[in-house]
């Protein structure tokens, strides 16, 4: 019974707590603006981004190829990756989108019956 009963220590330490957590809600404003403060100011309207004055830049759609890799004689060495160029790549002659087979499933595993 005596457990149960309202006890002043057990209010005193409910609000010790109650104090700290806003001990702690106000320490976090108060970094908060301090670390606002030094930020850079935000951009004005005048400083916004603009469109070109020729409108937006359209996407271009269109099929490369890359570049050959350069064959080595039978019985020389491999080259590595680090002996190779920055393989560019270069316009393709046809820019036909290229299609999946009819009846293929256009990836592995994608559960189709495959081209046959």
């Amino acid at each position: 019974m005596q457990l149960a009963a309202a006890s002043g220590l057990m209010s005193l330490f409910l609000f010790i707590v109650a104090v700290g957590v806003l001990a702690l809600l106000a320490g976090g404003f108060w970094m908060t603006s301090r670390v606002r403060s030094n930020e850079s100011p935000r951009p004005r309207p005048e400083e916004q981004p603009k469109l070109p004055p020729d409108g937006p830049v359209r996407e271009i759609r269109q099929n490369r190829e890359s570049a050959e890799i350069p064959r080595i004689a039978k019985g020389d060495r491999p080259l590595t990756p680090y002996e190779l160029s920055n393989m560019d790549s270069k316009p393709s002659e046809s820019q036909e989108r290229p299609r999946w087979s009819k009846g293929s499933s256009g990836s592995f595993g994608g559960g189709g019956l495959g081209a046959h």
